[in-house]
């Protein structure tokens, strides 16, 4: 029977406890996933105080990004993907054709590298559950290899009649490998002749048109028969002589029907006169050679599939079928190969819609029923690349490849590292690819700061302004909850967000009045110019500066540098006594540091300060003349004012007078 394969988009999902004939149900989409839960609202019966589920159920969309094994193909396959990408500017002419026959190969090697491994997890699982499972999914990716080959040798190599046959023997061939293990085993017997699967695999042989090990399973049987020994070399030599299109020789396709032709006779005429009459197991393939359907038809079981049947079919009655005519041959292999008993399955239809050419119906139904769209949106960049689909667009604004490779990295980004792939698929889709990047980043959670990295960098490659201050803001922000001043201001400057900075500077500040020391001071050192993006930022800055030159003993620019703080209204009027306080060292300096016309600008300043002048939402009088500290730096200040104005008076007036 035909190969299955397991839709995953199923019209139903159950969801346990749930009666839904009985309750109503609510659900919410997220990026990948969906929470449904059950409500209490009831239309025929009076509602339930209590839900009958009382759980909220998480659904995801695209469930493959979690399996280990295929995360490999989705990752070999990325770096395939981009290649092509990238290479496209180059392909010309004939290289162009095979440098994209080269590619396909390239996808399908690393299906099958993912299906033999998820063949040994399947063998090695203790869990039958479990077994089954990947067993399932050993299925659909051999499926999905099988049409894949098919589309290659129809779409990309473009197979002309003759050749055609001759792919599509191999496609077959590829495809129904259990004859390999078979022929071992016949052949690893002691008497290969009285194995009970000789003449099976004998049959077998001939229907996958392996006439060269048929031929060889015959002189084992002429050898130990010689009742029978002129039979088998009469088919032998029938089986030598069959006419075939070699690869790179110069016969026609005339040529080669004319010599098909009189084979063809000849097998018939023995046939005709009974020549096998005498072995059935002869008999028999001597009609499979004449491509009698019943014949074949009798060998449903060995054939497996309506394709091998089509292909064998061909093979003995029409080796030289054109690539227009193959889609009759392909349904009425399938319409006498299921003879009314089963309906087709997907992957039949699939396959029917290939031999047709119809790309678009083949797209679609492998959409419909494979389990991601990993294989729709690579497939269709493919043939996009070939040319193919150029006039094909989707109503909405974008055409099917775009459309595709969208669904396929929004998938991406549901898990927690294949988003990185995704990003690649989204900057290749170049109508919607950007928009779709944008919303999907801002989605992704900066869990470590090392990931936030990784995001950011994505989006200053991109020039993505909003979703880099976005991150850097987040980032600020947790920094500040974990008291990492030097970090959140680092991240509030690179989102150049003034006015977290002033929040960051604040807090800063409010640290140096309960410590008396800054921290990150290599940070608030190397501000530069980003000390213009807030005022207070800017105040941190020069305060920073002030100290610097403090402690370098450069007492004059100090001076200045403290004065033009408070005079130019860049500090906050709540940190002002804290500048007053640091002025005393510098009035209490035996040499004059503040000028008179200073002297009375910080005697201003704190008068200003103490004189209780009503300053709406900042308390800062009251709370002078309330607290006996204050009171005495300001009694300190004062005085040290006085004098420092005294001596700047006295020391002005004398360099005046000489």
């Amino acid at each position: 029977m035909a190969q299955k394969l397991w839709p995953w988009r199923s019209l139903f999902l159950l969801i346990p406890g749930v009666n839904s004939s009985k309750k109503q149900m609510c659900f919410d989409w997220g990026p990948g996933e969906m929470l449904v839960c059950e409500t209490s609202f009831n239309k025929k019966e009076k509602s339930e105080t209590v839900p009958g589920c009382p759980f909220i159920y998480i659904i995801r969309k695209d469930v493959d990004v979690y399996s280990q094994i295929l995360r490999k193909l989705f990752n070999e396959s990325h770096g395939i993907f981009v290649g092509l990408q990238r290479i496209e500017e180059e392909l010309t002419g004939k290289s162009r054709k095979a440098q994209l026959v080269r590619v396909s190969k390239n996808y399908r090697s690393v299906i099958r590298a993912c299906m033999e491994e998820m063949h040994q997890v399947a063998i090695a699982a203790k869990d039958p559950a479990c077994s089954c499972q990947f067993s399932s999914q050993v299925s659909i990716l051999s499926a999905m290899e099988l049409i894949w080959n098919l589309c290659e040798i129809l779409f990309i190599e473009v197979a002309p009649a003759g050749p055609l046959l001759l792919h599509l023997l191999d496609w077959v061939r590829l495809h129904v490998c259990e004859v390999d293990n078979l022929l071992a085993d016949v052949l690893g017997s002691e008497n290969p002749r009285k194995h009970e699967s000789f003449w099976k695999l004998v049959t077998i042989l001939v229907l996958q048109g392996r006439l060269d090990e048929a031929r060889q399973m015959l002189s084992k049987e002429a050898d130990s028969s010689p009742t029978s020994a002129g039979m088998c070399r009469i088919l032998g030599d029938l089986m030598r002589t069959m006419p075939v299109l070699s690869p790179g020789t110069t016969q026609t396709l005339t040529e080669l029907e004319l010599k098909w032709q009189h084979w063809h006779e000849e097998c018939e005429r023995h046939l005709q006169d009974g020549t096998f009459a005498s072995s059935p197991h002869l008999e028999s393939l001597c009609k499979i050679m004449l491509g009698d359907e019943a014949a074949l038809l009798e060998q449903k079981e060995l054939l497996n599939n309506w394709y091998h049947f089509l292909v064998t079919r061909l093979l003995y009655s029409h080796p030289t079928v054109k690539p227009i005519d193959l889609h009759f041959y392909a349904q009425s292999s399938l319409d006498l190969f299921l003879g009314g008993e089963s309906s087709p399955e997907p992957l039949d239809n699939i396959l029917m819609a290939a031999f047709e050419f119809d790309i678009h119906q083949v797209i679609k139904e492998c959409s419909i029923a494979l389990s991601n769209w990993w294989f729709v949106a690579h497939l269709t960049d493919l043939l996009d690349h070939c040319k193919l689909l150029q006039s094909h667009n989707l109503y909405f604004g974008s055409n099917m490849r775009e459309f595709l490779l969208l669904e396929y990295a929004s998938g991406l980004f549901a898990h927690h590292s294949l988003w990185q792939l995704g990003v690649d698929y989204f900057d290749y889709c170049p109508e919607l690819g950007r928009v779709s990047l944008e919303l999907h980043i801002e989605r992704i959670p900066l869990s470590t700061e090392q990931k936030a990295l990784k995001v950011l960098r994505i989006c200053e490659q991109r020039q993505m302004t909003e979703q880099v201050r976005s991150i850097c803001k987040i980032l600020a922000m947790k920094a500040v909850r974990n008291n990492r001043l030097g970090s959140a201001l680092s991240w509030s400057i690179r989102a150049k967000d003034a006015a977290f900075a002033t929040l960051v500077s604040d807090r800063f500040l409010r640290d140096y009045c309960e410590r008396g020391c800054f921290s990150d001071l290599d940070l608030i050192d190397n501000l530069g110019p980003a000390m213009m993006l807030s005022d207070r930022l800017t105040f941190l800055g020069k305060y920073r500066e002030f100290h610097r030159l403090y402690g370098e003993k450069r007492f004059v620019d100090a001076a200045s540098l403290l004065l033009s703080l408070m005079t130019s209204q860049i500090a906050p009027r709540s940190f002002w006594m804290t500048l007053l306080t640091d002025a005393l060292p510098l009035l209490e300096q035996k040499q004059v540091i503040f000028s008179a016309e200073q002297t009375y600008e910080l005697m201003r300043c704190l008068e200003d300060l103490t004189s209780g002048r009503p300053v709406h939402g900042e308390p800062d009088a009251q709370r002078l003349q309330d607290d006996d500290i204050e009171t005495t730096k300001v009694e300190m200040l004062r005085l040290a004012l006085a004098r420092n104005l005294a001596r700047a008076i006295i020391k002005e007036g004398s360099l005046e007078g000489s």
